[in-house]
């Protein structure tokens, strides 16, 4: 059920670690095969991608890094399909930690989104993903219309058959997102996302997006933040049944649950897990974790 985000950078020698984010490094492609094979030794099946742009002056206006074939998620993707041919490759598909603006897609003057020529651009970075290997593209942008052109992309491309759409249908904007950005560089220079991701009382307008991706063409769903929208997990258990239904357990949950557990008002191992079952309860199947390694040391005990 775990799927483990991974940060890739483009410096190729890089292991930081993440204040923000406990026991959770960024690493460059040349660090990423020990540790990655650390975790599939102890039943790790499946990743997130996340490319992380450090050199200065190559974010631009419309993300190019982010498909760029010598970039840290192209080159990943190959490294890894070549080293853990059993792995479950998933990758994140946005432009917001590419773009020199920080949105998650291409800019009107007026510093909105312009819908059209972000989701064709999405869509080419999804099928450029496709095409290097990657299992599983997971547009995280939440504009309508891309889950569309990147289904029709891959289909055009011939992929349609070998790559899961696995869209962030029910995507809220919040304040959970914070060590995240930490991690990837990915926090807007201006304005806020609050007028392309949900607001959080918006129950109504999420059961719409999860309907409008599946008729788009989307293969599963991700429904992001989780603990604090179960409500919407469930709802997406019942909308979305024939789908697979995945919650993202996101950076402010992890980190939150470790400061708490650091207060010692829980304890670390009893809170992960009832939060996690709490995700299982409410209808999820697939869990995005950041506490997959610790999980992997826990189920086996």
């Amino acid at each position: 059920m775990f799927i483990f985000p991974l940060f890739v950078s483009d410096d190729p020698d890089e292991e930081t670690p993440i204040p923000s984010l406990p026991n959770i490094k960024r690493f460059g492609v040349n660090k990423l095969i020990p540790y990655v094979d650390t975790l599939v030794k102890k039943g790790l099946r499946a990743v997130i991608l996340f490319g992380v742009i450090l050199k200065k002056g190559v974010k631009d206006d419309i993300g190019s890094a982010a498909d760029d074939p010598e970039g840290p998620v192209i080159s990943s993707i190959k490294l890894l399909r070549i080293n853990f041919p059993d792995l479950f490759i998933m990758c994140d598909v946005c432009l917001c930690e590419y773009t020199d603006h920080g949105h998650c897609g291409v800019l009107n003057e007026d510093g909105s989104l312009k819908r059209e020529s972000s989701v064709r651009r999405i869509a080419a970075v999804a099928v450029n993903y496709a095409k290097a290997g990657a299992h599983s593209v997971a547009p995280s942008d939440m504009m309508d219309g891309r889950i569309k052109d990147i289904k029709l992309g891959l289909i055009e491309a011939g992929l349609a058959h070998r790559c899961l759409v696995m869209s962030y249908a029910a995507k809220f904007s919040g304040n959970l997102y914070g060590p995240f950005r930490d991690a990837a560089g990915s926090a807007p220079s201006l304005g806020d996302r609050k007028a392309y991701q949900l607001p959080p009382g918006g129950a109504g307008l999420a059961r719409r997006a999860l309907l409008r991706d599946m008729q788009e063409g989307a293969d599963a769903i991700i429904v992001k933040p989780s603990t604090f929208y179960l409500d919407i997990v469930s709802d997406a258990s019942k909308l979305c049944r024939n789908y697979p239904v995945c919650a993202y357990h996101v950076s402010g949950e992890y980190a939150m649950l470790h400061a708490a557990a650091e207060k010692g008002v829980v304890d670390l191992k009893g809170i992960a897990f009832e939060a996690h079952q709490g995700l299982v309860r409410a209808g999820a199947r697939l869990i995005i974790s950041y506490f997959t390694p610790e999980f992997l040391e826990w189920l086996q005990v």
